[in-house]
């Protein structure tokens, strides 16, 4: 099997733990910098062109697309499903995924619990919707962001709005979304492959921090989820269309409350935590994907 991995860092860890795995499973493997791929749309010869060379002969692909390169990552990915190549992050998928107001809309329109969020263009409701989104504080989330970066946490109303206005100004769109106190910094990871749940995080933020990203600081735990957690986590996949995914789930009051569904997991964290090896289950999910083509 020969395998594209479209990553723009060839040195990191998850790029290198998915290139390990298919070696060891004797697979050819190529690492590509997606941003660097060229597209021919053409429909007698759709393409791929890389460093002025045509791709060919890849059997499958594993997207590592980073947030700020996503829109032409998911383009990239959309020209190898044309061209009928395999992916384990579909383009769509990962649109739904890193839009964090479109992604949240599904789940809630799904019956899927998710933390009270709201969206406007309208600053001068913005108290309104505070209030409605509940007390303060509140969190503060651009729709396009990563590994805890654009989310900030509001203490008051001014605060908020003028975060807000700032964000305004600088052309950048927001979420409210309410503050889940009793976590206290804490949530789960789920790391989903083919629809089964293969391992499992509690994250916990430093004193101080209510951001639970382990470049952050946070520290991580293996931990039993419940029966629920389980099935919000499947729903949650199987309505965004990924096969591999890290969900992130709150434990609240009310109970378990999917925060995020990530296209892109990283894998470090979560396999030196639980031991497991993530990658090369992702490595069977696309042998699966092959021979079920090959049929």
């Amino acid at each position: 099997m020969n395998v594209a991995v479209l990553s723009r860092n060839p040195s990191l860890y998850s790029t290198q733990s998915i290139v390990l795995a298919l070696r060891k499973r004797h697979h050819r493997v190529r690492v590509l910098d997606h941003m660097q791929c060229d597209l021919i749309v053409d429909s007698k010869n759709m393409e791929v062109r890389y460093d002025g060379y045509r791709l060919h002969d890849i059997d499958a692909i594993i997207p590592r697309i980073g947030a700020s390169a996503t829109k032409y990552g998911a383009a990239v990915i959309r020209q190898f499903e044309a061209m009928g190549i395999p992916t384990t992050v579909p383009s769509e998928a990962l649109m739904k995924s890193r839009d964090k107001l479109r992604c949240l809309q599904l789940l809630a329109g799904a019956g899927i619990e998710v933390p009270i969020s709201a969206f406007t263009n309208n600053l001068s409701v913005l108290n309104s919707l505070l209030n409605r989104v509940g007390s303060m504080p509140v969190i503060l989330k651009l729709l396009v962001s990563t590994q805890g970066m654009g989310v900030l946490k509001a203490d008051d109303k001014q605060q908020a709005n003028s975060m807000m206005e700032a964000f305004q100004r600088l052309q950048q769109d927001a979420l409210v979304q309410e503050f889940i106190e009793e976590v206290q910094g804490a949530d789960i990871r789920i790391f989903i492959v083919d629809g089964e749940i293969v391992a499992s995080m509690e994250r916990q933020a430093m004193p101080g921090e209510f951001r639970s990203n382990l470049h952050l600081g946070a520290s991580s735990t293996p931990i039993k989820i419940t029966q629920e957690e389980a099935d919000y986590a499947l729903r949650a996949i199987d309505l965004i269309g990924l096969k591999v995914a890290g969900i992130d789930i709150l434990r609240s009051k009310r109970g378990p409350l999917v925060l995020e569904v990530n296209a892109s997991p990283g894998l470090e964290g979560i396999e030196t935590t639980t031991g497991i090896d993530i990658a090369s289950r992702i490595v069977a999910s696309v042998e699966r994907t092959i021979d079920e083509k090959s049929d």
